[in-house]
Parts: structure tokens; sequence; C-alpha cells
């Protein structure tokens, strides 16, 4: 096993530095995507509960299937992949988009809208702050799942550390096939925990202390 860290070091930083670029953009994007769909339908009880499903929904459907039907209209590479990782990321954060909004109460919003704020206004400064640590906590559930999906993308000749794990089990019983999946896994691992730590992280520094105690 240590040799063969020492041999292909180099693939294994690469392909990790890959993945770890891979997961974030489409974590950074699925934030975005979320926030304003969250935005959008929070307020209207059909459209979020038809948001809710449709999360619920995405949630059960193969990742591996997703895939081979992107291939389809996109061919292999790297956009199936991120559209892959970007749609199941979008999810979970979704959910706690429109239910940290909706914690949010009402009469803080009437107080804002009544000291001059306009609608955004009030969004941005009252809603979305306090809205933040349960949005967040999405987001950290979000970027440990697209960890592993990110490893499926490989499917789709996408970067990143699935494509180690896909050929050690295409040579399992060849020189080093188990060394290459183990240690892909292992880096996915790391990774995702690395991860996480530096959105605790984030949380800390973009929640203002007043809310982080409440939460």
């Amino acid at each position: 096993m240590w040799q063969y860290l020492t041999d292909q070091w180099s693939q294994i930083w690469f392909a990790s530095w890959q993945h770890l670029s891979l997961v974030v953009q489409c974590t950074v994007l699925a934030t975005l995507l979320a926030i304003v769909l969250g935005a959008l339908v929070h307020r209207n009880r059909t459209l979020a509960e038809l948001a809710n499903g449709v999360s619920a929904v995405g949630l059960t459907i193969p990742s591996f299937a997703l895939i081979a039907i992107l291939v389809v209209p996109f061919g292999f590479g790297v956009t199936p992949s991120v559209v892959t990782v970007t749609f199941f990321a979008v999810l979970p954060i979704l959910r706690n988009t429109i239910v940290g909004l909706n914690e949010v109460e009402p009469n803080l919003i009437e107080a804002a809208r009544g000291v001059g704020m306009s609608g955004p206004r009030a969004f941005f400064s009252v809603e979305l702050p306090l809205a933040w640590p349960v949005i967040l906590a999405g987001v950290r559930v979000s970027a440990q799942m697209s960890m592993g999906v990110a490893a499926i993308t490989a499917y789709a000749l996408g970067p990143g550390l699935g494509g180690m794990i896909f050929t050690g089990l295409s040579r399992l019983g060849g020189a080093n096939a188990l060394n290459s999946v183990v240690v892909a896994v292992v880096a996915v691992v790391i990774l995702a925990q690395v991860l996480d730590l530096v959105l605790v992280g984030l949380g800390r520094l973009s929640t203002p202390r007043g809310i982080r105690v409440k939460h």
C-alpha cells in the first residue's frame, strides 16, 4: 500500500483536487439555485409543498441512472458530471431553505418593512441571515452527499477520484487494483471531512453571534 501511495502520489493528489473542485463548484451553484428557488416559493404553500415533494422524489433517483440518461444529450465528460452533482446538491439545500425562511417570525419582516426596507432588502438583511443557519445545515448535508455522487460520475468520464475506483474495480485481482479502490475511497472520506470542517468555520464566520447562540 505504502509503495503504491508513493508511486501514484501525483495522480492521487491531482484526482483529489479535481474531485474537491467539482464538489465545491457544484455545491456553490446548488446553494445559489436553491436560495433563489426557496425565496420564490416559500410564501406560497402549494409551491413550497411541490418543491419539497420534488426534493423528496429527486433523492430517490439513482445517481448512476441519472448519469446514464444525461450522457445521451451531453455526451461523456464534465457536463453530465456537473449537472448530476448539482442536481443532487440542490435538493437538501432547497428543502432547508424553505424550512429556514418559513421559520422567520413574520413580525420581524413587518418591522423591517415598517422602517422603510424594500422587499429585496428585507429579504437579504433580515430573512436570509435568520434562515442562514438552517440553510447552511442543508449545505453541509449536500456537500457530504455530493462527495459520493461525484465518485459515480466517473461512469461518464467525469473528473475526480471515481476514475480510480472504477478502474480498480474493473481490474480486481490484478496488481494494485484493490489499492487503487481503497486509496480513492479513503481520499473521498477525508475530503468530505475536510470540506465539512471548512463549512463549519464558514458558518461561524457568516452567522451573527446572536443568531448562532439561538441555534
